[in-house]
Protein backbone atom coordinates (compact mmCIF):
# COMPACT_ATOMS: atom_id res chain seq x y z
CA UNK A 1 0.00 0.00 0.00
CA UNK A 2 0.96 3.79 -0.40
CA UNK A 3 0.51 7.03 0.90
CA UNK A 4 1.01 9.99 -1.22
CA UNK A 5 0.57 13.32 0.07
CA UNK A 6 -0.79 16.25 -2.77
CA UNK A 7 -0.39 19.71 -1.89
CA UNK A 8 -2.77 22.36 -3.76
CA UNK A 9 -1.50 25.61 -3.99
CA UNK A 10 -4.28 27.53 -2.10
CA UNK A 11 -7.67 26.92 -0.58
CA UNK A 12 -9.57 27.89 -3.83
CA UNK A 13 -7.48 25.58 -5.52
CA UNK A 14 -8.37 23.00 -3.43
CA UNK A 15 -11.96 23.71 -3.26
CA UNK A 16 -12.81 24.22 -6.82
CA UNK A 17 -10.82 20.97 -7.19
CA UNK A 18 -12.19 19.04 -4.24
CA UNK A 19 -15.56 20.27 -4.95
CA UNK A 20 -18.35 21.80 -2.44
CA UNK A 21 -18.73 19.50 0.56
CA UNK A 22 -15.72 16.68 -1.36
CA UNK A 23 -17.94 15.65 -3.63
CA UNK A 24 -15.47 15.69 -6.47
CA UNK A 25 -13.34 13.77 -4.74
CA UNK A 26 -15.86 11.03 -3.55
CA UNK A 27 -16.93 10.89 -7.20
CA UNK A 28 -12.90 10.07 -7.90
CA UNK A 29 -13.30 7.15 -4.95
CA UNK A 30 -15.95 5.60 -7.01
CA UNK A 31 -13.81 5.64 -10.03
CA UNK A 32 -10.22 4.48 -8.47
CA UNK A 33 -10.03 1.99 -5.18
CA UNK A 34 -8.39 4.63 -3.06
CA UNK A 35 -9.17 6.67 -0.21
CA UNK A 36 -8.59 10.34 -0.07
CA UNK A 37 -8.88 12.65 2.39
CA UNK A 38 -8.76 16.36 2.29
CA UNK A 39 -7.68 18.44 4.97
CA UNK A 40 -7.04 22.16 3.89
CA UNK A 41 -5.35 21.85 0.89
CA UNK A 42 -3.39 19.21 1.01
CA UNK A 43 -5.08 15.83 -0.03
CA UNK A 44 -3.45 12.06 1.23
CA UNK A 45 -4.10 9.04 -0.73
CA UNK A 46 -3.79 6.35 0.25
CA UNK A 47 -4.24 2.56 -1.88
CA UNK A 48 -1.83 0.49 -4.33
CA UNK A 49 1.01 2.36 -5.72
CA UNK A 50 -0.83 2.22 -9.70
CA UNK A 51 -3.68 3.89 -8.45
CA UNK A 52 -2.21 6.05 -6.22
CA UNK A 53 0.35 7.07 -9.11
CA UNK A 54 -3.19 7.19 -11.58
CA UNK A 55 -4.78 9.77 -9.17
CA UNK A 56 -1.88 12.00 -8.05
CA UNK A 57 -2.02 12.15 -12.55
CA UNK A 58 -5.61 13.13 -12.40
CA UNK A 59 -5.15 15.80 -9.38
CA UNK A 60 -2.25 17.47 -11.62
CA UNK A 61 -4.68 17.25 -14.78
CA UNK A 62 -7.29 18.87 -12.72
CA UNK A 63 -4.67 21.49 -11.34
CA UNK A 64 -4.18 22.77 -15.23
CA UNK A 65 -7.82 22.77 -15.90
CA UNK A 66 -8.07 25.11 -13.05
CA UNK A 67 -5.19 27.22 -13.92
CA UNK A 68 -6.28 27.48 -17.00
CA UNK A 69 -10.04 28.22 -16.57
CA UNK A 70 -9.68 28.99 -13.00
CA UNK A 71 -12.76 26.38 -12.57
CA UNK A 72 -13.25 22.53 -12.74
CA UNK A 73 -16.71 21.06 -14.14
CA UNK A 74 -17.71 17.73 -13.92
CA UNK A 75 -17.03 17.26 -17.38
CA UNK A 76 -13.00 17.72 -16.59
CA UNK A 77 -12.62 15.19 -14.31
CA UNK A 78 -14.88 12.59 -16.61
CA UNK A 79 -12.41 13.81 -19.54
CA UNK A 80 -9.18 13.51 -17.62
CA UNK A 81 -10.45 10.18 -15.86
CA UNK A 82 -10.79 8.83 -19.69
CA UNK A 83 -7.26 10.70 -21.18
CA UNK A 84 -5.75 8.31 -18.10
CA UNK A 85 -7.56 5.09 -18.95
CA UNK A 86 -6.61 6.05 -22.48
CA UNK A 87 -2.87 6.65 -21.56
CA UNK A 88 -3.02 3.21 -19.57
CA UNK A 89 -4.01 1.04 -22.61
CA UNK A 90 -1.55 2.38 -24.98
CA UNK A 91 1.29 2.40 -23.28
CA UNK A 92 4.55 2.19 -25.03
CA UNK A 93 2.98 3.48 -28.57
CA UNK A 94 5.21 6.91 -28.10
CA UNK A 95 2.63 8.95 -28.31
CA UNK A 96 1.19 11.59 -25.36
CA UNK A 97 -2.10 12.00 -27.42
CA UNK A 98 -1.01 15.46 -28.57
CA UNK A 99 -2.96 16.45 -31.56
CA UNK A 100 -1.73 20.35 -31.65
CA UNK A 101 -0.23 22.79 -29.41
CA UNK A 102 -1.25 26.50 -29.74
CA UNK A 103 0.67 29.47 -29.16
CA UNK A 104 -0.70 30.06 -25.84
CA UNK A 105 0.76 26.07 -25.16
CA UNK A 106 -2.50 24.35 -24.68
CA UNK A 107 -2.79 21.07 -25.77
CA UNK A 108 -5.36 19.39 -28.19
CA UNK A 109 -5.63 15.80 -27.12
CA UNK A 110 -8.01 13.00 -27.12
CA UNK A 111 -10.19 12.82 -23.92
CA UNK A 112 -11.89 9.04 -24.64
CA UNK A 113 -10.37 5.71 -25.92
CA UNK A 114 -12.73 6.71 -29.10
CA UNK A 115 -11.42 9.95 -29.86
CA UNK A 116 -7.63 8.41 -29.41
CA UNK A 117 -8.91 5.52 -32.67
CA UNK A 118 -9.58 8.75 -34.58
CA UNK A 119 -6.38 10.97 -33.91
CA UNK A 120 -4.37 7.87 -35.21
CA UNK A 121 -6.39 6.96 -37.97
CA UNK A 122 -6.44 10.55 -39.13
CA UNK A 123 -1.93 10.04 -39.18
CA UNK A 124 -2.28 6.89 -40.79
CA UNK A 125 -5.08 6.69 -43.64
CA UNK A 126 -5.84 9.41 -46.45
CA UNK A 127 -9.27 8.85 -46.02
CA UNK A 128 -10.96 8.69 -42.77
CA UNK A 129 -15.01 8.96 -42.17
CA UNK A 130 -15.88 10.12 -38.46
CA UNK A 131 -19.28 8.69 -37.48
CA UNK A 132 -21.03 9.59 -34.50
CA UNK A 133 -22.92 11.76 -32.06
CA UNK A 134 -22.95 15.58 -31.19
CA UNK A 135 -20.51 16.94 -28.93
CA UNK A 136 -17.73 13.62 -29.56
CA UNK A 137 -14.81 16.13 -31.18
CA UNK A 138 -15.16 15.00 -34.90
CA UNK A 139 -14.85 17.99 -36.50
CA UNK A 140 -12.73 19.79 -33.57
CA UNK A 141 -10.21 17.20 -33.58
CA UNK A 142 -10.04 17.02 -37.73
CA UNK A 143 -9.79 20.67 -37.75
CA UNK A 144 -6.92 21.00 -35.14
CA UNK A 145 -5.18 17.29 -37.05
CA UNK A 146 -5.54 19.89 -40.09
CA UNK A 147 -3.43 22.24 -38.77
CA UNK A 148 -1.17 19.99 -37.11
CA UNK A 149 -0.11 19.10 -40.31
CA UNK A 150 -0.29 22.39 -42.23
CA UNK A 151 2.26 23.04 -39.09
CA UNK A 152 4.48 20.31 -39.88
CA UNK A 153 4.61 21.00 -43.65
CA UNK A 154 2.48 17.62 -44.67
CA UNK A 155 0.06 19.74 -46.56
CA UNK A 156 0.32 23.80 -47.57
CA UNK A 157 -3.76 24.57 -47.26
CA UNK A 158 -6.43 23.33 -45.43
CA UNK A 159 -10.09 23.13 -47.38
CA UNK A 160 -12.99 23.15 -44.91
CA UNK A 161 -16.55 22.08 -46.58
CA UNK A 162 -20.44 21.82 -45.68
CA UNK A 163 -23.51 21.06 -47.78
CA UNK A 164 -25.74 23.57 -47.51
CA UNK A 165 -29.25 21.67 -46.43
CA UNK A 166 -31.90 23.79 -44.79
CA UNK A 167 -32.88 22.34 -40.62
CA UNK A 168 -36.21 24.39 -40.70
CA UNK A 169 -35.73 27.39 -42.39
CA UNK A 170 -35.32 27.90 -45.99
CA UNK A 171 -32.73 29.71 -47.32
CA UNK A 172 -33.84 31.92 -49.59
CA UNK A 173 -36.08 33.67 -46.45
CA UNK A 174 -32.91 34.18 -45.04
CA UNK A 175 -31.84 37.61 -45.28
CA UNK A 176 -28.52 39.22 -47.65
CA UNK A 177 -26.85 37.74 -50.21
CA UNK A 178 -25.52 34.47 -51.53
CA UNK A 179 -21.90 34.44 -49.21
CA UNK A 180 -24.54 35.76 -45.82
CA UNK A 181 -26.80 33.67 -46.42
CA UNK A 182 -24.00 30.29 -45.83
CA UNK A 183 -22.31 32.12 -43.72
CA UNK A 184 -24.73 30.44 -40.36
CA UNK A 185 -24.31 26.80 -42.23
CA UNK A 186 -20.16 27.63 -41.78
CA UNK A 187 -20.08 29.20 -38.54
CA UNK A 188 -19.15 25.48 -36.78
CA UNK A 189 -16.17 25.69 -38.77
CA UNK A 190 -15.07 29.04 -38.07
CA UNK A 191 -15.81 28.73 -34.23
CA UNK A 192 -13.33 25.10 -34.21
CA UNK A 193 -10.62 26.93 -36.00
CA UNK A 194 -11.16 30.72 -33.85
CA UNK A 195 -11.14 28.15 -30.68
CA UNK A 196 -7.48 26.80 -31.61
CA UNK A 197 -5.63 29.54 -33.36
CA UNK A 198 -7.20 32.20 -31.96
CA UNK A 199 -9.65 34.76 -34.34
CA UNK A 200 -6.62 36.91 -35.38
CA UNK A 201 -4.46 34.43 -36.22
CA UNK A 202 -7.75 32.34 -38.19
CA UNK A 203 -8.22 35.45 -40.01
CA UNK A 204 -4.82 35.79 -40.91
CA UNK A 205 -4.62 31.80 -42.24
CA UNK A 206 -7.98 32.76 -43.93
CA UNK A 207 -6.71 35.98 -46.05
CA UNK A 208 -3.03 34.09 -46.68
CA UNK A 209 -5.55 30.79 -48.74
CA UNK A 210 -3.85 28.92 -45.75
CA UNK A 211 -7.38 27.71 -44.85
CA UNK A 212 -10.35 27.74 -47.33
CA UNK A 213 -13.92 27.50 -46.34
CA UNK A 214 -16.66 26.56 -48.56
CA UNK A 215 -19.88 25.22 -49.55
CA UNK A 216 -19.84 21.34 -50.87
CA UNK A 217 -21.57 22.87 -54.13
CA UNK A 218 -18.63 24.72 -54.77
CA UNK A 219 -16.25 21.80 -54.77
CA UNK A 220 -17.51 20.26 -58.27
CA UNK A 221 -14.42 20.85 -60.87
CA UNK A 222 -11.87 21.17 -58.53
CA UNK A 223 -8.57 18.92 -57.76
CA UNK A 224 -7.35 19.08 -54.74
CA UNK A 225 -3.45 18.35 -54.07
CA UNK A 226 -1.26 18.57 -50.93
CA UNK A 227 -4.70 19.48 -49.12
CA UNK A 228 -6.31 18.42 -45.75
CA UNK A 229 -9.64 18.51 -46.29
CA UNK A 230 -12.81 17.86 -43.99
CA UNK A 231 -15.87 17.53 -44.88
CA UNK A 232 -18.44 18.07 -42.09
CA UNK A 233 -21.78 17.23 -41.89
CA UNK A 234 -21.89 14.54 -44.44
CA UNK A 235 -25.30 13.08 -43.37
CA UNK A 236 -26.37 15.51 -45.40
CA UNK A 237 -24.84 14.88 -48.80
CA UNK A 238 -26.72 12.32 -51.50
CA UNK A 239 -24.68 9.92 -52.99
CA UNK A 240 -23.89 12.09 -55.90
CA UNK A 241 -22.44 14.70 -53.66
CA UNK A 242 -20.58 12.15 -51.78
CA UNK A 243 -18.96 11.03 -55.00
CA UNK A 244 -18.39 14.24 -56.93
CA UNK A 245 -16.53 15.15 -52.62
CA UNK A 246 -14.51 11.69 -52.50
CA UNK A 247 -13.08 12.33 -56.66
CA UNK A 248 -11.97 15.87 -56.06
CA UNK A 249 -8.99 14.63 -53.74
CA UNK A 250 -6.03 14.99 -55.37
CA UNK A 251 -1.62 13.70 -54.54
CA UNK A 252 -0.72 14.00 -51.36
CA UNK A 253 -4.13 14.73 -48.99
CA UNK A 254 -5.85 13.89 -46.67
CA UNK A 255 -9.41 14.00 -46.30
CA UNK A 256 -11.40 13.51 -42.86
CA UNK A 257 -15.78 13.08 -43.74
CA UNK A 258 -17.23 13.21 -40.34
CA UNK A 259 -21.36 12.94 -39.89
CA UNK A 260 -24.27 11.95 -37.46
CA UNK A 261 -26.45 9.45 -39.26
CA UNK A 262 -29.04 9.73 -36.53
CA UNK A 263 -29.35 13.61 -37.90
CA UNK A 264 -30.12 13.59 -41.63
CA UNK A 265 -31.95 16.92 -42.82
CA UNK A 266 -32.62 15.52 -46.24
CA UNK A 267 -35.97 14.30 -46.96
CA UNK A 268 -35.45 10.79 -46.11
CA UNK A 269 -32.67 9.20 -44.40
CA UNK A 270 -31.99 6.40 -47.41
CA UNK A 271 -30.80 9.57 -49.15
CA UNK A 272 -27.52 10.39 -47.55
CA UNK A 273 -24.64 9.59 -49.17
CA UNK A 274 -22.69 9.05 -45.58
CA UNK A 275 -25.16 6.15 -44.90
CA UNK A 276 -24.52 4.74 -47.97
CA UNK A 277 -20.74 5.39 -48.13
CA UNK A 278 -20.17 2.66 -45.31
CA UNK A 279 -21.58 -0.17 -47.00
CA UNK A 280 -19.88 1.01 -50.54
CA UNK A 281 -16.58 1.81 -49.00
CA UNK A 282 -16.10 -0.46 -46.01
CA UNK A 283 -13.85 -2.67 -47.33
CA UNK A 284 -11.90 -0.27 -49.89
CA UNK A 285 -7.94 -0.22 -48.77
CA UNK A 286 -6.89 3.03 -47.90
CA UNK A 287 -10.10 4.14 -46.03
CA UNK A 288 -10.52 4.28 -42.49
CA UNK A 289 -14.24 4.40 -40.40
CA UNK A 290 -14.33 5.41 -37.26
CA UNK A 291 -17.06 5.04 -35.16
CA UNK A 292 -18.11 7.34 -31.83
CA UNK A 293 -20.91 6.44 -29.37
CA UNK A 294 -22.50 7.89 -26.44
CA UNK A 295 -19.14 7.66 -24.38
CA UNK A 296 -17.25 9.88 -26.41
CA UNK A 297 -19.39 13.08 -25.85
CA UNK A 298 -17.03 15.31 -23.88
CA UNK A 299 -19.41 18.15 -23.60
CA UNK A 300 -22.09 19.43 -20.60
CA UNK A 301 -23.10 15.55 -19.01
CA UNK A 302 -26.61 16.30 -19.63
CA UNK A 303 -25.57 16.11 -23.56
CA UNK A 304 -25.05 12.37 -22.97
CA UNK A 305 -28.05 12.02 -20.96
CA UNK A 306 -30.18 13.70 -24.35
CA UNK A 307 -29.07 11.12 -26.38
CA UNK A 308 -29.89 8.50 -24.48
CA UNK A 309 -33.50 10.05 -23.53
CA UNK A 310 -33.48 10.15 -28.10
CA UNK A 311 -32.33 6.49 -28.19
CA UNK A 312 -35.01 5.31 -25.95
CA UNK A 313 -37.58 7.14 -27.84
CA UNK A 314 -36.67 6.40 -31.18
CA UNK A 315 -36.58 2.44 -29.88
CA UNK A 316 -40.30 2.30 -28.98
CA UNK A 317 -41.62 4.29 -32.12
Amino acid sequence: MANKQIMLKDNDEARCIFGQYDTNLHFIERIFPVGLFARGNVLNVKGKTCDVKKVEELILKLKDTFRRDNAVRYEDIESAVNAIAAEDRNKGDGSDGTVFLTDKTRHVSAKTSGQRTYMEAMRKFDIVFAIGPAGTGKTYLACASALEALKSGRVSRIILTRPVVEAGEKLGFLPGDLYEKINPYLAPLYDSFSSILGPERFLKHRKDGMIEIIPLAYMRGRTLDDAFIILDEAQNTTLYQMKMFLTRIGFDANTVVTGDITQVDLDTAAESGLIQAQRILKNLKGVKFVYFSKKDVVRHPLVRKIINAFEKHEKKG
